[in-house]
């Protein structure tokens, strides 16, 4: 089933246009990566959908819905969920804390001591440092607590912006891991992620973003595959 469908969508910061009639599908389950250089219109087509930067014309459906008219707030109560890039913690609030913020919206809150419980079992290391403020925490923690914080939202799609990105290759390699428990748990995943050979590897699915639109898209294992996503990508 459909979960997510944007269709033909257009976004611009000012005159500078930046996504150009851009469509694709998520479905229930999937991991979907959207890979592409900088400047290729990743990070946009997040923040439009999670209705931070809406668009000029096109239509964005979240379960049938259409989506893009709302604000933020009203679409993470719909259960999709945006984990940005540069993790964006509270600094002097400690790690549980930041995670009980996840929560605020009405349709998670009630369920909140329950989620905390299984992001608890699923980021262990969350557990051991649930009375640091966010700032002590290494890149990898920190980045462990946006995800986490992403997760007491219950998301019904996860969408994440580059959750390796600066971070050293052993927690990249922790990172991932813990997207295929998310994943396997149940949640739908679509991916912004630098690391094209860790994001398609983990994926169903994957859009290849060029100049602001879809250059080409394909099962994971055809774009492993394809030449010009090794060539450019991949640096094979």
């Amino acid at each position: 089933m459909t979960l997510l469908s944007v269709e033909n969508i257009n976004v611009a910061y000012g005159d500078v246009q930046i996504i150009n009639d851009l469509s694709l599908t998520v479905n229930e389950g999937e991991v979907v990566s959207i890979i592409g250089g900088n400047g290729a219109g990743k990070s946009t087509l997040l923040k439009a959908i999670s209705g931070l930067v809406p668009p000029s014309s096109g239509i964005i459906r979240f379960r049938g819905e259409a989506i893009q008219a709302l604000p933020p707030e009203a679409v993470v109560e719909r259960g999709l969920v945006h984990v940005p890039e540069g993790r964006r913690l509270f600094s002097l609030m400690t790690v549980a804390e930041n995670l009980d913020i996840g929560a605020y919206n009405s349709r998670a809150y009630k369920d909140r001591d329950k989620t905390l419980r299984q992001v608890y079992e699923l980021l262990p290391r969350l557990l051991e440092r649930q009375t640091q403020l966010a700032m002590t925490l290494s890149g990898g923690e920190q980045q462990m607590v946006a995800i986490g914080r992403g997760l007491m939202a219950l998301p019904g799609l996860l969408m994440l912006d580059e959750p390796s990105l600066g971070l050293a290759p052993i927690l990249v390699k922790s990172i991932f891991e813990t997207l295929r428990k998310i994943a396997d748990a149940g949640t739908t995943v679509l991916l912004v992620e630098q690391d094209v050979n860790h994001s398609l590897r983990l994926s169903d699915r994957g859009y290849v973003l060029e100049h602001g639109r879809v250059a080409m898209s394909g099962s994971a294992k055809e774009l492993l595959e394809n030449p010009h996503v090794k060539s450019a990508y991949l640096g094979i």
